[in-house]
């Protein structure tokens, strides 16, 4: 296949906003998109280099993937191992256990299916996850693995027919994109059947370049590249992706491949220097941004300036250069790695890192490392799995989480069977109430919803229209995570109101329950870190919980003055002094398991708490509530 300086250029175009979106730039605020070229790009390379193996009758399936690790492993390998250390040294505990599952997963060229698995409500900063980036690696191993061997299974029907066969999965593929943002968006993005059509579009390029070459045409070619801009600049995280959005960078790829001949204005672009060489180095380049951006956030704790974020990605570049020249081009070269070696390499290389991987997993991530300081660190899979052992499930069942694990776990759980008496409804900053209450009254106490419980979701009839049968009065706790939920204070404000209406119309007594303050750092680093790292993250100043509070607190403060039978009752100040808000109680024990979501420690206290509340307002409601 002739080399073409132009699709090196378009790498660079690639892998650089990628790397800037990356690191936080919002110019490139659809930089992602440089994954999607990178799938074409190496859909069309990777059809070429097996059409004309056919064509000839040189085709050999060993040969194929001794290329493809060549390629892939040396360089992939160099970067996990100098992860290693630094992860060591840097990493909590539940950090280096995700890191250490992330070592197996790439291992197995299943680091997408991996990440998806970790992906949801309760996860870590994504962004502090070095080997992140591997999921696109991952799908074109998958790829790499099956797409030669249909191309060899299928060419006996002939050429022609074999793109035909091509157009029609990947429009299927695209298809089954289209539908998947809208219903899984997570597998949506990270798995190989939603993103295929982006490699098989590469493919049919691939076929007709092979048929007719590459054409001359400077408006199609300008009209390809200027997609693949606007795509980068105009595109941000709340584009669907991929879906048909993706036809613009993707046709955009495209079109340069087919139009985009040497003496085009397009071709000439690429070419320039500058672009050739970085997309030379740019899988490189792509392999080094994320750990060495993931590891500065994991570091600074806080959020890194754009001046550090800019000077890491010119030192991706940096570093690529040199294991470009000292690790890929070595490796690639046969007269030096002979192929029993690589493979040799190979081998070993996953077998290892698979090791090392799956020793971190099942040790924890090696949290002998650290000395414990703080007492009660509780993960919130930990915690959903002791409540779902201590309490049985009940009816009306709505689960608005996604995770397989947590599927089921405490949506709707009580503290013994027969109709609820106190009812808990809300997002997750509801359910974190669910224990505390469960265990500070005989009564049975219930958790429905998992979302903003607004009685005009459809999703959450049900639920109302269960709360309408009960016949005699009920307590009411409604809450939920305010500061990040009230996008739109209308909405907020008349969801509310009618809530507490269509409850107190029934006859119940509604309590409006404020919301505990949010810290800026997950509670692990206050278990296992230094008392300086305790004294400064793991608290707040009094002023920035004000802050937090004064988004929602006057409102329902005003709305329980204004109608019957509704209170409105503050827990934060179960977490203050006169000075600051803290998520360590004075025993020394931790009380929340994650930035903003309560721990049992934590729930008992609040739970204490408003049992108490509940006690106060009068023998009358409590003996109707009871009746």
């Amino acid at each position: 296949m002739k080399y073409r300086p132009e699709i090196d250029g378009l790498r660079a175009l690639a892998v650089v906003p990628v790397i800037l979106f990356h690191a936080g730039f919002e110019l490139f605020s659809g930089g992602f998109v440089g994954v999607d070229v990178f799938f074409v790009i190496s859909g069309y390379l990777i059809t070429s280099l097996l059409i004309e193996d056919i064509e000839n009758k040189r085709f050999s399936i060993l040969h194929f993937y001794e290329r493809r690790a060549r390629r892939i492993l040396p360089a992939l390998f160099f970067v996990m191992v100098v992860c290693i250390p630094f992860a060591w040294m840097w990493m909590l505990p539940s950090q280096m256990k995700d890191f250490s599952q992330s070592l197996v997963a790439v291992s197995l060229f299943a680091s997408n299916i991996l990440f998806l698995r970790e992906s949801g409500y309760f996860d870590a900063a994504a962004e502090e996850k070095p080997l992140l980036h591997t999921w696109s690696l991952a799908v074109e191993e998958q790829y790499y693995v099956l797409f030669p061997i249909f191309l060899i299974l299928a060419w006996r029907f002939g050429k022609n027919r074999v793109f035909w066969m091509i157009v029609v999965m990947a429009a299927i593929s695209l298809l089954l994109s289209e539908w998947g943002w809208r219903n899984k968006a997570t597998a949506n993005f990270y798995l190989a059947p939603t993103r295929a059509w982006e490699l098989f579009a590469g493919s049919i390029a691939a076929f007709i370049v092979q048929k007719q070459g590459v054409q001359k045409n400077n408006p199609l070619a300008l009209i390809g590249l200027a997609a693949i801009i606007f795509s980068i600049f105009f595109y941000d995280e709340t584009t669907p992706f991929p879906s048909l959005y993706a036809l613009a960078p993707v046709l955009g790829v495209v079109l340069l491949v087919l139009y985009a001949e040497k003496d085009t204005i397009a071709a000439k672009l690429l070419s320039a220097k500058g672009f050739v060489g970085i997309g030379l180095i740019s899988y490189s380049v792509y392999l080094w941004h994320q750990p060495l951006l993931a590891f500065a956030r994991i570091r600074t704790l806080e959020q890194p300036s754009n001046v550090l974020m800019l000077v890491l990605s010119l030192m991706s570049v940096l570093l690529a250069y040199l294991s470009w020249r000292y690790i890929e081009k070595p490796f690639r070269d046969r007269t030096h790695i002979n192929r029993n070696s690589i493979f040799v390499f190979s081998f070993s290389g996953l077998i290892l890192f698979s090791i090392f991987g799956f020793i971190g997993h099942k040790y924890e991530g090696f949290k002998d490392r650290f000395q414990q300081i703080v007492n009660g660190y509780q993960t919130n899979l930990q915690y959903m799995r002791e409540i779902d052992e201590r309490y049985v499930r009940c009816e009306p069942e709505v689960i608005a989480m996604t995770r397989p694990e947590y599927k089921g776990i405490l949506h709707c759980s009580q503290s013994r069977t027969g109709e609820a008496d106190w009812i808990i409804l809300g997002d997750s900053h509801a359910e974190h109430l669910f224990p505390g209450l469960a265990n500070s009254t005989e009564k049975n106490v219930v958790f429905y919803v998992g979302d903003q419980p607004y009685i005009n979701k459809e999703k959450f009839s049900n639920v109302y229209s269960y709360i309408s049968t009960l016949k005699s009065q009920k307590i009411v706790f409604v809450t939920m995570r305010y500061v990040t939920r009230i996008d739109d204070k209308d909405t907020f404000e008349s969801s509310f109101r009618e809530l507490s209406n269509y409850l107190t119309d029934l006859g119940h007594l509604v309590i409006l329950v404020g919301d505990v303050p949010m810290f800026n750092t997950q509670p692990e680093r206050c278990i296992y870190g230094s008392s300086e790292q305790i004294d400064k993250y793991c608290s707040i100043s009094n002023s920035a919980w004000t802050t937090q509070k004064n988004q929602y607190e006057n409102y329902l403060i005003s709305l329980s003055n204004e109608l019957p039978n509704v209170f409105y009752i503050g827990i934060g100040s179960e977490f203050c002094d006169e000075n600051r808000c803290s998520m360590i109680d004075s025993s020394n024990s931790i009380l929340f398991r994650d930035t903003s979501h309560l721990n049992i420690i934590g729930s008992n206290i609040v739970g204490r708490m408003l049992a108490s509340f509940v006690s106060t307002i009068g023998d009358d409601v409590e003996r109707q509530s009871s009746d």
